[in-house]
């Protein structure tokens, strides 16, 4: 089977060198390149990749960040790495592989002849799905990167034109729109409660009732959020609840 192959390494030699042995093997496809951890997940969420040759250490996301991000459906990961304890960490996620830089032509072909096997692709996407048991949700700060578990996320809010992520701690302005967020955060947890509102259900701790039929959602870290009257039918059913306009 050919392979289509993507590159990911914040460097450019590794890249050119990852390029030129790769150009040289039948049965391999370059499908593109990516500079850092976001660039790989945003290719891989594109689709039409098999194998990610994916560094390590990369700016925005590591490699082993951007794997607790995996699609279920993703490709096959053989880590690249200069730090021979990096190869520890890549088998505890179960990557396909590890190769040391600089890559040797032949450790590279097993690499990718190991990815082709059935039983390799089972594994690595039975552990794809181990590790994305509590997917976690990347926020861009002025520090860098914070990885936020949903579970301490208790809601978001479009404020102007940027989205606010509140959890139990901290408030984190973001890029992403509440569509985004709806689709990264596990479903069923996460509620549209209003065109301007996602909120966690577990962080509810009082609903209080408006004069629109809607609700004040009083969150546990004693913020605010306003429910829609549609909303608050849909929450009222969820809860077992019954109100006389819901059966209009």
């Amino acid at each position: 089977m050919t392979l289509r192959v993507l590159i990911a390494d914040d460097e450019q030699l590794a890249r050119a060198r990852l390029t030129r042995l790769l150009t040289s093997m039948e049965d391999v496809t370059i499908v593109g390149e990516a500079k850092d951890g976001e660039d790989v997940l945003t290719k891989v969420r594109a689709g039409g990749i098999d194998v990610v040759l994916l560094d390590v250490q990369m700016p925005k996301l590591t490699g082993v960040e951007a794997m607790a991000l995996w699609p279920v459906d993703g490709p096959w990961v053989v880590f690249c790495t200069a730090h021979a304890e990096h190869a520890v960490k890549a088998f505890e996620i179960d990557a396909v592989d590890y190769l040391l830089k600089p890559v040797e032509p032949d450790r590279l072909k097993k690499a990718l002849d190991k990815a082709r096997q059935r039983e390799t692709r089972e594994t690595f996407s039975a552990a794809v799905k181990k590790h994305q048991a509590i997917p976690r949700l990347p926020v861009q700060t002025r520090q860098g990167l914070v990885l936020l578990d949903p579970g301490v996320i208790t809601h978001a809010v479009l404020e102007g034109e940027l989205v606010t992520v509140h959890t139990k701690d901290a408030s984190f302005l973001t890029d992403y729109s509440l569509n985004d967020l709806e689709q990264r955060l596990p479903a069923g947890r996460f509620e549209r409660v209003h065109r301007r509102a996602l909120l966690n259900l577990e962080a509810v701790a009082r609903l209080e009732p408006l004069e629109t039929g809607g609700y004040l959602a009083r969150t546990t870290n004693g913020h605010s959020v306003e429910v829609s009257r549609q909303a608050a039918r849909d929450l009222r059913k969820r809860l077992g609840l019954r109100k006389a306009d819901d059966d209009t």
